[in-house]
C-alpha cells in the first residue's frame, strides 16, 4: 500500500526526492502521512482537493481487497 501511494504522489510532484510517507498503524486503521515539498503541496491537493480525494479513493479501494481501513493525510514538510 505504501509503495502504491508513493508511486502516485511522486508522479505528481516536481521534487519526487522530497516525498516521504510515514505509516502510522492504529487499532482499527492505518494512516499514511504523505509529506511533500511546500511548493508541491498544491499539486498533490489539487483544485478543491480533487487530487487528494482521488488518492484517498484509490488507497481505500486497494485496502478493501485486504479488508483493511486506511486514511491518507497530506502534510507540508
Amino acid at each position: 500500500m505504501k509503495q502504491l501511494i508513493e508511486f502516485l504522489v511522486k508522479s505528481l510532484v516536481d521534487e519526487p526526492e522530497q516525498v516521504t510517507i510515514e505509516e502510522v498503524i492504529g487499532d482499527e486503521a492505518t494512516t499514511y502521512e504523505v509529506r511533500v515539498a511546500p511548493d508541491d503541496l498544491g499539486k498533490v491537493i489539487g483544485k478543491q482537493g480533487r487530487i487528494a480525494n482521488a488518492l484517498r479513493t484509490v488507497a481505500k479501494a486497494a485496502a478493501m481487497k485486504e479488508k483493511k481501513k486506511v486514511y491518507v493525510e497530506i502534510v507540508a514538510s
